[in-house]
């Protein structure tokens, strides 16, 4: 498997500007895309920069440690101290790091992360000896 990066940063940058219109112009989207689609979208970006750091990574590898990292930062919205919450008030922090843990939001990044391992043939890759 190699990912083509100026390909994949077309996508990061698609992905990027539909995630932040469900947030910053949510009248445009359907009620379901402005509770979940966010989240989802977030999660597929994950593993699309993933895939853009990692080109070699097979689809396998990339949505588990997409699929991970999502979690963590889930569950690392459990712990709060005034330093990590003083990035969670900044607009890059609450981005990236969220707010609050909320249940519906490990659903979402399970799906962000399975249309990217879809969309790149990942139920239909077997893992071979160069799957790094």
């Amino acid at each position: 498997m190699h990912r083509s990066r100026p390909i994949n940063t077309v996508f990061l940058v698609v992905v990027l500007v539909l995630g932040l219109s469900t947030r910053r112009l949510p009248e445009l989207w359907p009620p379901v895309i402005q509770a979940y689609g966010g989240d989802t979208l977030w999660a597929l970006f994950v593993y699309l920069g993933i895939g853009w750091v990692f080109v070699r990574w097979s689809p396998n590898r990339v949505a588990l440690v997409a699929l991970s990292f999502s979690v963590l930062i889930e569950l690392s919205q459990l712990y709060h101290a005034p330093w990590i919450d003083q990035i969670r008030a900044t607009t890059l922090g609450a981005l990236i790091l969220g707010h609050g843990f909320l249940w519906s939001d490990l659903a979402c990044y399970a799906v962000g992360v399975g249309m990217g391992w879809v969309m790149e043939g990942g139920p239909l890759r077997r893992e071979g000896a160069n799957a790094a």
